[in-house]
């Protein structure tokens, strides 16, 4: 029996459609909520650029999506230096990942790995929950080495979530975007959420409601933001070679 007979003979209601609009109303309220904070974020991202610095994106387990949306990405800034480490993954090992986004002292030496210098150099860490060391421990550093740091998580899960680190991404970091996510990401359904993580999507749309307050600031002041441009389009691969020639002594990853 298929699933859409299956469906039809137990008299299923249509849920697809009425999580679709709960999912894009709760996307709505994330653009309204974090307005005032966006504007913050974006003036100080575009400050980096406008100072040659880099924007270090970083993340752990599933904020990883974060950070490959910020990196190389057709429209995307290319002054994005992606911080990683092969244990933070789950492909590589799914309790590993775990365990390593708990092990304090990681951050500093993916930090000094990247040569992360602080000052001109911004940070923006993904993290649905903000307790673990790793997250919490890189807002820290850079704090401490004079970077603005934004924070994409939600203080309603760190709250929720076990203290692992003494403190929080949010409280560690100088501006917060809250994804507004409950805690376990989970969102359907809506009464008792077992099902259809949030945080990705979350991450996704306010990474890129920073993209667009910052092209918004660069045209302002009349100043070409550096964006990358799909290489599968003609002309793609000659428009990048600009960026990949400036950028890429210092990522690593464009060469």
């Amino acid at each position: 029996m298929s699933a859409d007979h299956l469906a039809r003979e137990c008299d299923m209601p249509e849920t697809g459609p009425v999580h679709a609009e709960q999912t894009l109303t709760h996307l709505r309220k994330i653009g309204a909520h974090n307005a005032e904070s966006l504007r913050a974020a974006a003036g100080r991202l575009f400050a980096a650029v406008r100072a040659d610095g880099l924007v270090f994106t970083a993340g752990a387990g599933h904020s990883l999506a974060g950070v490959m949306e910020s990196f190389y990405r057709a429209g995307g800034l290319a002054a994005v230096r992606p911080l990683y480490h092969p244990d933070l993954l789950p492909l590589h090992g799914t309790v590993a990942s775990t365990m390593t986004e708990r092990r304090s002292g990681l951050a500093e030496e993916v930090l000094t790995a990247a040569g992360f210098r602080g000052g001109t150099d911004a940070l923006v860490v993904f993290s649905n929950s903000g307790v673990n060391a790793y997250p919490v421990e890189l807002a820290t550093l850079a704090r401490a080495a004079g970077s603005t740091v934004i924070s994409i998580t939600s203080p309603a899960a760190s709250a929720e979530a076990p203290k692992r680190a003494g403190s929080t991404l949010a409280e560690q970091a100088e501006i917060v975007l809250d994804t507004l996510v409950p805690g376990g990401d989970a969102s359907y359904p809506a009464a008792a959420p077992v099902t259809a993580p949030l945080s990705s999507l979350a991450n996704a749309f306010l990474w890129n409601m920073l993209l667009v307050q910052l092209h918004d600031l660069a045209t302002a002041a009349g100043i070409e933001l550096p964006v990358w441009r799909s290489a599968n389009t003609i002309g793609g691969d000659e428009a990048n070679a600009a960026n990949i020639k400036h950028y890429g002594e210092r990522v690593p990853g464009l060469r």
